[in-house]
């Protein structure tokens, strides 16, 4: 009898560890203007709003272009304890005026 609740248990057990592994991080995005960066670090801000982020740039950052202070950016990222890490920078061509 006790073999029979076992097993009776274990799909149980295995649904239940399948529950508790932390699901992988998923990609954000922000859109913005480049405020400043240097080798470690791009911090963007939305236009027409205080909204700015600091980006973690590592050496598996991609990038689209070359970005400078006031390029338009949109950046992909994975949002971490450590920080927001930049996984792709896109450069933007400039607004039309």
């Amino acid at each position: 009898m006790a073999a029979l609740s076992f097993g009776a248990m274990a799909p149980w057990c295995a649904a239940q560890q399948q529950k508790e592994q932390p699901s992988p991080p998923k990609d954000q995005m922000f859109s913005g203007e480049v405020t400043a960066i240097d080798n470690a670090s791009l911090t963007a801000t939305r236009r027409g709003s205080k909204d700015s982020k600091t980006f973690i740039l590592t050496p598996e950052t991609r990038f689209e272009g070359k970005p400078r202070v006031s390029s338009r950016v949109t950046i992909r990222y994975i949002a971490s304890d450590e920080g927001d890490r930049a996984v792709r920078v896109i450069v933007r061509p400039p607004a039309k005026k």
